[in-house]
């Protein structure tokens, strides 16, 4: 596997020990990361089955070379930006394991104009974060969406399924301050730009309303 920004490589460290992987790649753009996860890799005894290179995105990775990618702790659109740039670095994964900070609807987009079919999502909260992971692999990318396309895209088809209690948390938040953004644009000029982002609140505001009835 590949783990794309990869910090302290905790990651790869975690999957080497605990026997889950046979080999991986972390890859860092940047000197401090970049050298804590060497660090780190010596420290654990991993060198033999972990390489921690340096390079901007799937850069530091080979064609062929792996059929796992991870990238974590990122925003959906910087995520969804470095698969399309390392596009040809793709033919031989099979799996991708993405966690967005924000703007999971970007992954979701980026998977479904390629080709990518979105196979399992998770929600949770730690340390009063709220965190999306997405697991993709090759398939029908139209799969998944089976219920309303845009419900599917903005709110995770799987956790619209699930529904729980996390997931309620998250959407009545994001609502809310969608609802504060609307209201302060009121006393706006009436621009276009302003009158195109107030419908577009509006519009989900009322989506997400009535996914949480």
């Amino acid at each position: 596997m590949a783990d794309i920004g990869s910090d302290h490589a905790y990651l790869p460290c975690y999957l080497a020990k605990n026997l889950k992987i046979s080999f991986a790649i972390a890859g860092e753009v940047a000197q401090g990361p970049f050298q804590s996860a060497e660090k780190n890799v010596l420290a654990e005894g991993l060198v033999d089955t972990i390489t921690v290179r340096m390079g901007d995105g799937l850069e530091v990775i080979e064609p062929g070379e792996v059929d796992c990618i991870t990238i974590a702790g990122m925003g959906g659109a910087l995520i969804s930006s470095i698969l399309d740039n390392g596009k040809e670095k793709l033919d031989s994964v099979q799996r991708l394991i993405l966690q967005p900070n924000i703007s999971a609807i970007s992954i979701r987009t980026w998977l479904l104009a390629n080709n990518w079919e979105l196979i399992a999502e998770e929600i949770i909260e730690e340390d009063s974060k709220i965190y999306e992971i997405l697991v993709a692999e090759r398939g029908d990318p139209l799969k998944p969406y089976q219920i309303k396309r845009d419900e599917g895209l903005l709110l995770g088809p799987f956790l619209l399924k699930q529904k729980n209690e996390i997931f309620k948390k998250k959407w009545t938040a994001e609502m809310k301050n969608w609802q504060r953004i609307s209201k302060a644009l009121e006393g706006a000029s009436e621009t276009v730009e302003t009158i195109e982002k107030r419908k577009e609140l509006t519009d989900k505001i009322k989506l997400v309303e009535g996914v949480l009835k």
